[in-house]
């Protein structure tokens, strides 16, 4: 038995929370390892639709869910999720949820810087702004406030100081009226004893965990290539979303993760500005768009669509070492008469097969497409290989030779049990 790592292998909104969900009775724990309540799941349950964006996805389960020191955690915002998801039945207890107390915290002032700088931004890169940035900022200046400070009143008051030295400048410059530092400390003291049952070493679980024999899903939040090293830098997010993060932001050590399930969508698609080579401003990126409801879970913007992006995916899957490819929303192309595959790039007289760091190359490149035979049948719902359409089939084996990795699970629809396995990931 392997634990499993999901991951996004494109910009996110890949449907990484139905398959989270889906493989979720297969595993004893699921574990949430980076990004904070910016990442939007939503999984569809019979008539019940559960949307999650801070949360592990096992909790809709029932599973030990955790959510680990690679967080950034709006503790406000935890207790709105918690109590939502209790109005719709499902009950979360310290027995269920814990949350690692080394993870930092997302304050209001975060959120007032994030924002700020957005809003005051020439080049904007398209940021949520609920404060991840600034928060992982903080982490890494060493001036965060974690989530055991919250049970020590003496070193609270020193943390907040010293993090309202650093932030008051900023607010300065961008015309933001003094933080009150009474003001905070009492708001952060109201809301500790809301979350403080739910911490303890989430590390030390998991180790206990592992040592037991149980499975461990690991859930990333976004997708592959907003890493803030590896993915289209700056129009990223501002944590680490590769597989290796796992390991990292979970505290169970590099063997830890196991095996790396990258959730591919059957095209392409971005929220926000940057780079997007394959989108398409015509008909069919409209239909897509459409027929895929692509709008985000979190702010509801709509999304850039374009066709599938084999030479981005081939580079994910080098960064995160991934094993097998859940493949999804491949209902979204039925009645397609064409379908196109982004197979390359072409740079001025060159060809290139990955999409280079460079923004100037990026802005550069055009998309070299190949062309499929579409398919007039419907797979929506389809739950077996032989219920698919031969073009269908012919289009999932050409993804697979052109990303270098097998599609071992197949997402046919938004509900949980539409979906077609062609290898257990826990089994490898």
């Amino acid at each position: 038995m392997a634990n499993v790592t999901v991951i996004g292998a494109q910009w996110g909104d890949e449907g990484k929370g139905k398959l989270v969900d889906w493989l979720s009775n297969r595993a004893d724990v699921v574990v949430r390892f980076q990004g904070g309540h910016n990442a939007g799941h939503t999984l569809v349950v019979g008539n019940q639709t559960y949307k999650l964006s801070l949360l592990p996805s096992g909790v809709v389960q029932g599973k030990l869910s955790i959510i680990g020191n690679g967080v950034v955690v709006d503790p406000w915002h935890l207790v709105e999720e918690i109590a939502k998801l209790g109005g719709q039945g499902v009950n979360i207890t310290p027995d269920l949820l814990v949350l690692a107390d080394n993870a930092c915290l997302i304050l209001p002032l975060h959120r007032d810087l994030d924002q700020a700088r957005e809003a005051a931004a020439t080049n904007k890169i398209g940021t949520t702004g609920r404060g991840i940035g600034p928060a992982y900022e903080d982490k890494v200046g060493r001036r965060a406030i974690r989530v055991a400070d919250l049970a020590d009143r003496d070193a609270l008051e020193a943390k907040i100081d010293r993090l309202l030295a650093h932030h008051a400048p900023l607010r300065r410059g961008l015309g933001l009226p003094e933080a009150d530092p009474a003001r905070l400390l009492a708001d952060v003291e109201a809301i500790a004893p809301r979350i403080l049952p739910y911490a303890q070493p989430a590390w030390r679980l998991l180790d206990e965990v592992v040592k037991s024999g149980k499975r461990v899903l690991f859930e990333g939040a976004q997708g592959a290539l907003l890493d803030v090293d590896h993915g289209t830098y700056p129009f990223v997010t501002s944590s680490n979303t590769v597989a290796g993060q796992a390991a990292a932001g979970s505290g169970l050590g590099p063997k830890g993760p196991g095996y790396v399930l990258g959730i591919v969508k059957a095209y392409t698609t971005r929220v926000g500005e940057g780079p997007f080579p394959a989108e398409l401003f015509d008909e069919d990126g409209r239909r897509l768009g459409e027929r895929g409801h692509e709008f985000g879970t979190v702010t509801g913007r709509a999304r850039r669509c374009g066709w599938f992006d084999a030479a981005l995916v081939r580079q994910s899957v080098a960064l995160n070492g991934i094993e097998g490819v859940a493949l999804t929303k491949l209902d979204v192309l039925d009645g397609f008469s064409t379908l196109k595959i982004c197979t390359g790039y072409r740079l001025g007289e060159r060809e290139v097969d990955h999409l280079p760091a460079g923004l100037k190359e990026q802005a550069a490149l055009t998309p070299v497409f190949e062309e499929l035979e579409g398919w007039s049948e419907s797979t929506q719902g389809a739950r077996s290989w032989r219920d698919l359409p031969a073009a269908a089939v012919k289009y999932v084996r050409r993804v697979e030779e052109l990303i270098g990795a097998p599609v071992v699970l197949l997402s046919t629809s938004p509900e949980r049990d539409d979906t077609i396995m062609m290898r257990d990931p826990f089994q490898d």
